[in-house]
């Protein structure tokens, strides 16, 4: 049931709510009055925006706890105890970003490995961004780093002005520490580059007009040597305008390196190339609907997305590589098999082991694998890591066959764990505790939506609370993004330590592991893709309503978050369900499905979402799409669109032009869209801060306040 507000509650809520005057004013244009809005950088678009962002942080800024998050979120994202994971082993040292409250866009650093290992390390700074930025007069945000094998002395380094999805890429000499004067340098774009050997480089990047894809990625792979201008490079591969990108791909297996040009031709079909001896490109066996992930032992690695013949969907294959840049591969050899809770989630390899993290019932789990050179056979030992816990794979010591992983629960604070060939793992770094877990309760359960499917879910509360009381969902739904539970410091995604102050004030916080992820392996994606898309809508109100139902929460006391694709479900749920949520967050959130194939990267996504021109498409799309199923007479829950300026992958306009349609409709609506960061929104921890404190104010507000 909806509560009454409070007369200081009212006031504020009419506030934020009345449509500005630059709205009013809008003339139409078309079928959107509010197209106006996506001028990304426009005079106009901006004011309004400025306006919305003033109107927010004046009401939110003035919550008695403000300030008092926004530090501790700080703190907590500052905290110089946090784990310092490797970005890449070079032979005998491992290198990592590292940010703090001195270093805010980031120190990359390298330490030896036997003290790394130790949990000593022994750091030296190698670039330090902050300082570049200054230097140069440029907001830089670390992209990465790509040093070529074996002796590393060569890198790409990638640096984005403000963070967005486009980047400059410019050649680094680790033994005299500079740039190198004459070197390898991409202007700005979204480029993919790799080494094919120390003097020539894969490019694919914007060549100028005709050059990229409808997508904006690259269409054209070139071979680059040194010494000449990239205007003097060859042609490797050229794709159709039609194609998501075409990229450059080296892997090295031992002391061989292989060409491989990958031919994005939708977001989930691929032809994949490698370069034979004679450097002729060859079309290699895996399937367009297959992933390959990686090699090892003259082995190449695929994961299948479908069934191959009798081979299920979900099951890990191999081919020898030899054969396959011969172009002579038979039929694959089966490494693993799924089970029905137990499926591949990330592979890696390093010189002797197939290191596998798997999902059993959305909990990590480790294996290493190995093959009888002599017979071919695979066989397995299961690594225990931690109950219930998130598991990824985030390193690799290729040479002493070791993986690091990355293990966290809600109320288990992250620690850094090493497994090597022999024996269990062990734990390099944990972090303190963050907070008393012992106040707090994690179950795990599970809800049946609309078709009696089974809807797993995590949900977080402090001990002794029986409920009702005001819940917060976090759900993604799409991409084959499995949502596995992190630190309550960490939860949700973007939003820094909001799960954790949620919970702390006695509210319920769930995770929600709805279909369009990979929780239950690639049938879990696609039972809510294109057409299936309602069945990630349906899920999310299962497990609103199993809330309801188990008396966790009531109907409207229910907050629902999502970012990016996540902003489409919220969107859609929001406008199907005013009635059973009291409270909605967007990150850069797609929002108008209609256009969102014309707008910055949103092209890419037609085969997850579908196409809004061709008719048959929009029949099924116009059914959910947030932006045109607002109604005029419907009062919708309060909304926060938070967002970037400057993020190059999902058009700002989505949520400007969603916040605009809603405030007509006399709906109350909060905004914050930063300047600076890109998709990921924040380019620093100090704008996480800010966002972090903020959504809490907004959830105390909308959630807790309107009881009372």
């Amino acid at each position: 049931m909806r509560h009454k507000l409070t007369l200081r509650s009212a006031l504020m809520a009419i506030a934020i709510a009345s449509a500005p005057a630059l709205i009013a004013a809008a003339p139409a244009t078309g079928d959107d009055p509010y197209l106006w809005l996506e001028d990304i950088e426009g005079t106009k678009a901006i004011a309004q925006v400025e306006q919305w962002n003033g109107e927010t942080e004046k009401l939110l800024r003035a919550s008695p706890r403000f300030e008092a998050d926004r530090a501790r979120a700080r703190a907590i994202l500052d905290d110089e105890s946090q784990i310092a994971v490797p970005d890449k082993v070079m032979g005998s040292r491992v290198t990592n970003l590292w940010r703090d409250a001195k270093n805010p866009r980031g120190l990359w650093r390298s330490s030896d490995l036997v003290s790394y290992l130790a949990g000593k390390p022994n750091w030296t700074t190698i670039i330090d961004v902050d300082a570049l930025g200054k230097a140069e007069g440029k907001s830089w945000v670390w992209h990465g780093a790509d040093c070529l094998a074996p002796d590393y002395g060569r890198c790409l380094i990638s640096l984005s002005a403000g963070g967005t999805d486009a980047d400059v890429v410019r050649e680094y000499d680790l033994t005299t520490g500079k740039f190198v004067e004459g070197g390898f340098t991409l202007p700005e774009a979204k480029s993919d580059v790799a080494w094919a050997d120390k003097d020539t480089l894969l490019v694919g990047t914007d060549y100028g007009a005709g050059s990229l894809t409808a997508s904006g990625y690259p269409r054209i792979v070139k071979r680059w040597k040194r010494g000449t201008p990239l205007s003097a490079a060859t042609l490797v591969k050229e794709g159709v305008d039609s194609d998501i990108s075409v990229r450059p791909r080296v892997e090295q297996d031992g002391d061989k390196r292989w060409v491989f040009i990958d031919r994005a031709l939708t977001f989930y079909t691929n032809d994949l190339y490698i370069e034979g001896a004679n450097g002729q490109l060859i079309r290699t066996p895996v399937p367009d609907t297959a992933d390959f992930r990686g090699l090892i032992g003259g082995q190449m690695i695929v994961l299948l997305n479908k069934p191959l013949g009798d081979i299920p969907t979900g099951s890990l294959v191999s081919w020898p590589i030899a054969d396959v840049a011969a172009g002579k591969a038979g039929a694959p050899q089966v490494v693993l098999k799924p089970t029905a809770t137990t499926v591949v989630e990330e592979v890696r390899t390093t010189d002797n082991i197939l290191w596998v993290k798997q999902l059993d019932n959305v909990s990590g789990a480790l294996l290493a694998m190995t093959r009888d050179a002599a017979t071919g056979r695979w066989t397995s030992r299961s690594v225990p890591l931690a109950d219930k816990a998130t598991v990824h794979l985030v390193g690799t010591d290729d040479k002493g066959d070791r993986v690091f992983a990355s293990v966290e629960g809600m109320l288990t604070p992250p620690s850094l764990m090493v497994a090597g060939a022999q024996g269990p793992a062990r734990t390099v770094q944990q972090l303190p505790a963050r907070f008393d877990a012992s106040q707090f309760v994690v179950e795990q359960r599970f809800a049946t939506s609309k078709d009696g499917t089974k809807i797993p879910y995590f949900l977080a509360r402090k001990k002794g609370v029986t409920g009702p009381v005001p819940a917060f969902i976090h759900a993604y739904g799409g991409f084959r993004a499995a949502q596995t539970p992190t630190y309550l410091t960490t939860e949700p995604y973007r939003a820094g330590p909001l799960g954790l102050f949620w919970v702390e004030d006695g509210n319920a916080y769930v995770l929600a592991n709805i279909r369009g992820g990979s929780e239950y392996g690639p049938a879990w994606h696609q039972d809510a893709l294109r057409e299936k898309r309602q069945n990630a809508f349906d899920d999310l109100a299962a497990v609103a309503e199993d809330l309801v139902k188990t008396g966790v929460s009531t109907k409207g006391d229910i907050g629902i978050s999502g970012r990016s694709n996540g902003g489409v479900l919220v969107g859609a749920a929001m406008t199907q369900r005013p009635d059973l949520y009291g409270a909605v967050i967007a990150g850069s959130p797609l929002e108008d499905m209609k256009r969102y194939s014309h707008l910055s990267a949103g092209a890419s996504w037609v085969a997850e979402y579908g196409d809004p021109d061709v008719p048959s498409d929009w029949a099924f799309m116009r059914k959910w799409s947030p932006y045109q199923n607002v109604r005029t007479g419907v009062q919708y829950p309060p909304a926060f669109f938070y967002l970037s300026t400057k993020d190059d992958r999902v058009h700002p306009g989505h949520a400007r032009k969603m916040a605009a349609k809603l405030k007509a409709t006399g709906s109350t609506v909060y905004y914050h869209e930063y300047r600076e960061g890109g998709h990921s929104v924040g380019a620093d921890h100090a704008e996480d801060a800010v966002r972090a404190a903020l959504l809490h104010a907004f959830l105390t507000r909308e959630l807790v306040e309107k009881k009372k």
